[in-house]
């Protein structure tokens, strides 16, 4: 195990939940970088390397379920935990079918989404 940090790319067009996010995962020493759309996302890790994503499900531009599909196409190995609002875990349970790791319902308890990048970096 390095002592490097997590890096994380968290995608969500909520700007106010991804920067909240992002400062509260930042104190905890990981290093999070926002993108505000799936096509922002796409273009971030086009450009840049990172352990775990962060998706939600429901966006503008594009669903979550193409960006993940995207993602996977261009990083296979990157775990991708999918965030959703209530209602649509079916959703949710179809990323997991296209290959997220494991998705929370929003708002998430960041403990819980801690242990979920943990163990997605671990596998």
């Amino acid at each position: 195990m390095t002592n490097e940090p997590v890096r994380v790319l968290l995608v969500d067009d909520e700007v106010g939940f991804a920067d909240v996010l992002q400062k509260r995962m930042g104190k905890r020493g990981l290093v999070v970088t926002t993108a505000t759309s799936g096509t922002d996302g796409i273009q971030i890790l086009r450009k840049d390397d990172f352990d775990v994503a962060i998706l939600d499900l429901k966006m503008e531009d594009m669903s979550g379920i193409e960006v993940l599909q995207i993602f996977k196409k261009m990083v296979p190995d990157l775990p991708v935990i999918m965030l959703t609002g209530h209602g649509s875990e079916t959703a949710a349970r179809e990323g997991m079918a296209f290959g997220a790791f494991d998705y929370l319902l929003k708002p998430c308890d960041l403990e819980e989404l801690l242990e979920k990048i943990n163990q997605a970096v671990d596998r």
